[in-house]
């Protein structure tokens, strides 16, 4: 199973914008509804598999065929959440722009460090108010209504959605577009011993009995608005930093003060067979030296192995469709990078919308003709809330779908 690695690191080049039209928001509207309407490309083929499955060999000729009328699949990262009110990783105000020694928290260090638990779960707990409070934005409904459009029997433009974020937006969203979350979601727990989910609202619940000055330090800052605020500057300057994985980091804050509870499972048993006894204090806070029950975010942190399920979901989503196209992503992680680099290995044209640069870009329009007008690769650094609702009003007008027609985010949706 491939492992989470770090980021990839080197600064990004700017991106090559495609066609040059692309440059405007009108213009990268009306790029990417051709690009997104153009036939398949006749230069689609299967993947290369080494040992590929009978039943999902996407060199049979049946596979081959409902290829011709696939979908797209969007790949999204975390710029597309930015319009809720969260942070991204490279955009004007993201974690590594504003904060050069940032550091994610690795596998390894969370499941050996009692030390290392109480930190991640204190700036957690402070940052989790805030993750809980948001909700999707107009480019999620804009996907959730791509993958509703139809024309005649088709599926909608869009297949289906490979998403890097933890928020679980997507789902909410649109809940019956297929969706592959490829490094888990903060909505819930697991336990590294017995596996069990448990749900993350009510583990803030938990979190906030067994440290009361922690909740009332909590309280303070949302009655501040230091939480509420979506201005990244707002917030540091009241001593805040804000990370996309849902944590909040506040300079000068002793973390070991922080306790969190064990897996209630294990806690029952007193243990487990294979990861030894779990040991708390009077309250039920987890105690240095306990071996078992750890609970962890149900995401994928660096370091960590992506779970194979997810990893073959995902490559199954990109061999059945006709085309991809990247959302507010640099593909700083191998995980995602490769998706795109296993499409265009396929024959795919390749569509980004990301305001920054993309990691190894050039690779993927090296060889778009000179009149290329959407149909061969797009891309555009205009911001995917600037151009998305647009596009789909557009497609609506170009199918003649009726302009009340919608399948976006329902009022009041969450996580």
């Amino acid at each position: 199973m491939p492992i989470m690695r770090i980021p990839y690191t080197d600064p990004l080049p700017a991106p090559r914008i495609l066609p040059p039209s692309a440059r405007t928001a009108p213009g990268a509207i009306a790029a990417l509804a051709t690009f997104l309407t153009a036939p398949p490309s006749p230069h689609l083929r299967p993947h290369a598999s080494p040992s590929p499955s009978p039943s999902s060999s996407s060199s049979s000729p049946a596979r081959r065929d409902a290829r011709q009328h696939a979908g797209t699949v969007v790949l999204t990262g975390a710029g597309i959440s930015v319009a809720s009110g969260l942070a991204d990783y490279r955009g004007p105000h993201g974690t590594y722009t504003l904060n050069k020694t940032y550091r994610p928290v690795y596998y390894g260090e969370f499941a050996a460090s009692h030390r290392m638990r109480r930190r991640y779960w204190a700036r957690s707990f402070l940052g989790w108010p805030t993750l809980a409070a948001a909700r999707p934005n107009a480019s999620h409904g804009a996907i959730a209504a791509l993958g509703g459009l139809r024309e005649g029997g088709a599926g909608g433009v869009v297949a289906g959605v490979i998403t890097q974020n933890v928020d679980s937006f997507h789902g909410v969203a649109h809940p019956g577009l297929r969706t592959v979350e490829l490094h888990g979601y903060l909505r819930a727990c697991v336990c590294l011993s017995c596996r069990r989910e448990f749900d993350r609202a009510e583990f803030q619940r938990r979190l906030a009995k067994l440290n009361p000055a922690w909740e009332a330090f909590l309280g303070e800052m949302l009655a501040s608005g230091a939480l509420s605020t979506e201005n990244p500057e707002e917030r540091r300057r009241m001593g805040l930093k804000t990370n996309p994985d849902g944590d909040v980091d506040v300079p000068g804050v002793d973390y070991q003060t922080f306790r969190y509870p064990a897996c209630p499972v294990c806690l029952e048993k007193g243990g487990h067979e294979a990861h030894g006894r779990v040991e708390v204090d009077a309250d039920g806070a987890v105690v240095e030296g306990s071996a078992a029950g750890v609970l962890k975010p149900a995401v994928v942190m660096f370091g960590e192995s992506i779970p194979q399920a997810v990893k073959s979901g995902a490559e199954e989503m990109i061999d059945g469709a006709s085309r991809l196209l990247v959302v507010g992503s640099s593909l700083a992680t191998y995980s995602a990078w490769r998706l795109v680099k296993r499409a265009k290995e396929q024959g795919m044209p390749i569509g980004i919308l990301n305001m920054g640069g993309v990691r190894g870009e050039e690779a993927f329009f090296e060889d778009i003709p000179a009149d290329n007008d959407g149909r061969w690769g797009f891309r555009s650094a205009e911001s995917s809330d600037a151009v998305l609702p647009g596009l789909v009003e557009r497609l609506r007008e170009l199918r003649g779908v009726p302009e009340g027609h919608s399948t976006g985010v329902k009022a009041g949706a969450s996580i």
